[in-house]
């Protein structure tokens, strides 16, 4: 099944009809390499038909997201990214709170530790939509580099005279 007939489907299934405004909205998403804030999504709708207003973008992802077309996290920056899913397993991320760099995770990866809280803890993970913030390996290691005291402070317990 192609993406826009799961949407098609997931429309009717609800009642609601495929509109000119979120074929764009889905069209702009197949477009994109990655994830996009809104108002990048809307620049391209908006290139296409200046009749779609912002706020139509924005219902049109909150949608999405409930019909598990679209994944949305926020990498720390304040401004939350939508990721086109198609029909794919869940898309998971790391997020750098340093650089904000995502690093896409895949869904296999995640299954464990969903199990591991569900019979841990009685939590069930939505792992639809799971992001994981932390330090990527270069933020990571710049951020232990600049932990480790410099030569120039250390002791030098060679050239101490110990009395005795």
């Amino acid at each position: 099944m192609s993406c826009e007939e799961l949407l098609l489907a997931r429309l009717r299934a609800r009642g609601l009809r495929l509109t000119p405004q979120r074929e764009l909205v889905l069209a702009a998403l197949h477009h994109l390499e990655g994830a996009a804030t809104a108002e990048e999504i809307y620049a391209r709708v908006h290139a296409v038909s200046a009749s779609v207003d912002i706020s139509t973008v924005y219902r049109t992802l909150e949608l999405f997201q409930e019909f598990q077309l679209v994944s949305s996290f926020d990498p720390g920056d304040g401004k939350r990214r939508y990721e086109h899913l198609g029909v794919e397993a869940p898309h998971h991320h790391l997020v750098c709170r340093v650089c904000g760099q995502v690093i896409p995770i895949s869904h296999g990866d995640v299954r464990p530790l969903a199990a591991y809280l569900a019979e841990t803890y009685g939590f069930v993970v939505d792992e639809g939509d799971l992001t994981i913030s932390g330090l990527c390996a270069p933020c990571h290691a710049a951020q232990t580099n600049a932990a480790v005291p410099s030569d120039s402070m250390t002791p030098d317990y060679q050239t101490q005279q110990v009395e005795t």
